[in-house]
């Protein structure tokens, strides 16, 4: 492994991660719950964030330990499940990816006042052009930081001007009223289901942060990753509390919003477009970025015209969403593939690491390996009823 000579690069993979995680499903999963479940959702947020962080840490360490691309490791334990896995990953960020545009320019219709259409077409413009830049890892890894912050001062001004109570949501969070396993199962879907998870991951392998002696680095990266979208998380359910708290009907049309404008009036609606707008872009730039990196294995062409590759991935999300607009059911059927993907892949993980093959003489902690087990007969279980509901309810 080549010396790092700071912490930027574990800081830009944390933030690809974290910035992929909070994009416009993120913000309005986040308000949609504590509205249904009120103080008790800190309890789930904080059961996903325990679950986030023992999937993280086993994908990212394997992937470090093998150095090793995760289609890759796959298709090492069984030749084509690899490009089955790339395939739908994809899919799935192909299909959010329409969904972030759309949220980008939803994000600037409520900044600047300008039209959705062209909001997206800015922000793909804006996406792209990180990926032109001479040192398009470096730009990402810094634009992603900036959105990132941005997004956390903004959700604590509005936490602190919403005024929640605090004491309730610290009570609730260990003694819930009541305990929701399909809200736990969409957050940790939301947070690191289908690409997301690897966003990180392979961006430190292409960093160079690889083999054994990364792996305190990595591990590091990996918690602090979950930790800036946990932290996102936690502000914007206390925003939402405290709106609720004070008996105002948050508006079921665009919940996010609503609590902004009910928190901060005029100021908290533009403060909304300027938090949707950086988590929509962000999440447009990590999800182009990992959807590509499962595909180039497979062509050296690919390989070669890597940015050309992502930057033709943004153009044909911007076009279809230009040409059709939002597609709810291609983004409700990219959040079934989402719950599919996240067991599949960390199954394919856990295995892997205790192949020599692939890992080497590395012993791969047994507390992780247990606890990615749970996730994966967890949410497997979940998504399957979540397919049977769609097809025979």
């Amino acid at each position: 492994m080549k010396v790092i000579k700071n912490r930027s690069v574990l800081i830009g993979a944390a933030f690809l991660m974290a910035t992929s995680a909070v994009g416009p499903g993120f913000l309005t999963q986040t308000t949609f719950f504590t509205q249904s479940l009120g103080a008790s959702f800190g309890f789930v947020i904080l059961v996903s964030i325990i679950i986030d962080i023992g999937v993280q840490l086993n994908i990212w360490r394997v992937i470090a330990v093998s150095e090793k691309r995760a289609q890759d490791i796959a298709n090492m334990l069984l030749p084509g499940l690899g490009g089955f896995i790339s395939f739908l990953i994809v899919l799935g960020g192909l299909a959010f990816n329409i969904g972030n545009i759309a949220g980008a320019g939803l994000g600037l219709q409520a900044l600047l006042g300008i039209s959705v259409i062209n909001g997206a077409i800015f922000s793909a413009a804006l996406a792209i052009a990180i990926f032109m830049v001479r040192e398009a890892g470096k730009a990402m890894d810094r634009f992603a930081q900036l959105m990132g912050f941005i997004m956390i001062i903004v959700i604590i001004y509005i936490a602190i001007t919403s005024a929640p109570p605090i004491g309730e949501a610290a009570i609730r969070t260990v003694l819930p009223l009541k305990i929701d396993f399909v809200s736990i199962v969409t957050l940790v879907g939301g947070t690191v289901g289908g690409y997301i998870t690897f966003a990180g991951g392979h961006r430190l392998l292409d960093a160079g942060v690889k083999g054994k002696e990364a792996l305190p680095a990595v591990n590091t990266s990996a918690v602090m990753g979950i930790s800036v979208a946990s932290l996102v998380r936690v502000f914007l359910f206390l925003a939402s509390l405290g709106v609720i708290s004070q008996g105002l009907t948050i508006d079921a049309t665009n919940p996010t919003a609503s609590v902004f404008q009910l928190a901060a009036g005029n100021l908290g609606y533009r403060l909304f477009g300027l938090v949707m707008f950086s988590a929509a872009v962000t999440s447009v730039i990590g999800s182009a970025y990992t959807s590509v990196s499962f595909i180039k294995s497979f062509s050296s062409k690919i390989r070669d015209h890597e940015r050309i590759v992502i930057i033709a991935f943004i153009l044909v999300s911007t076009l279809i969403f230009v040409l059709i607009g939002k597609p709810v059911k291609l983004l409700i059927l990219a959040g079934v593939l989402n719950g599919f993907i996240l067991p599949v892949t960390l199954a394919t993980i856990l295995f892997a690491a205790y192949k020599k093959k692939i890992v080497g003489d590395y012993k791969h902690p047994l507390w992780l390996s247990i606890f990615g087990a749970l996730v994966v007969l967890i949410v497997g279980f979940m998504s399957i009823k979540v397919l049977y509901d769609m097809i025979f309810g």
